[in-house]
């Protein structure tokens, strides 16, 4: 019997031991891709000096869990998703996107520049909303600092056409997102450009 719960112990021990190495596997695994394949779009570390592409350093790690197995099963459907990440997703399995979306969430965010044209704007928008456009405070979802939170993206610091692009997008329903939709169907161009000027970094 003494024999049976030894076997047991030195399982369980290295089981202990396994699990570890099999993450560390992993975390270079996902290095190495994000390193050699997502870097030549989103560029060195998630910090894209592309605005076609968005910055994925410091992004939320369940954000990017989720779009990228929304890019794999083809669950987004807007033109930026299939053109360029139906492809590159289609090969990743769950724990590859796991991976991958905290490499990225590790790396340091860049931050918002200071002082764009509309950024006064921008900051009340953010901040309050435009209720003659039903537009709701943005903070209240993405927060204080468009920091974001799980499922919802960090903003703050991003290219300002991709920011730009993407609400146009929300608001015309070419990409799709209830939430979004409402939020952005009423706003204006210049509403856009201010929030831009207020979040972004080019």
């Amino acid at each position: 019997m003494h024999l049976r719960y030894l076997l047991i112990a030195a399982a369980a021990g290295t089981m202990s031991i396994a699990a570890p190495a099999m993450a560390d596997d992993m975390s270079r695994t996902a290095e190495k891709i994000a390193t050699t394949v997502c870097q030549n779009c989103h560029g060195a570390k998630g910090d894209s000096v592309s605005s076609t592409f968005p910055r994925l350093n410091g992004q939320q790690e369940k954000y990017i869990d989720t779009q990228l197995k929304n890019f794999r099963d083809h669950q987004r459907s807007d033109p930026h998703a299939r053109a360029y990440m139906w492809g590159m997703a289609s090969q990743l399995d769950d724990a590859t996107i796991a991976a991958l979306a905290k490499y990225f969430a590790g790396q340091k965010p860049t931050l918002p520049q200071q002082g764009g044209a509309l950024a006064s704007e921008g900051k009340t928008i953010y901040e309050n909303g435009a209720a003659a456009e039903n537009v709701p405070p943005c903070q209240a979802c993405h927060g204080d600092h468009g920091e974001g939170n799980d499922t919802i993206p960090r903003i703050a610091g991003q290219h300002s056409e991709y920011l730009k692009s993407q609400l146009e997008a929300f608001r015309s329903t070419l990409r799709e997102s209830d939430v979004m939709h409402a939020n952005t169907k009423d706003m204006t161009d210049r509403q856009i450009e201010a929030l831009t000027s207020y979040l972004a970094n080019d």
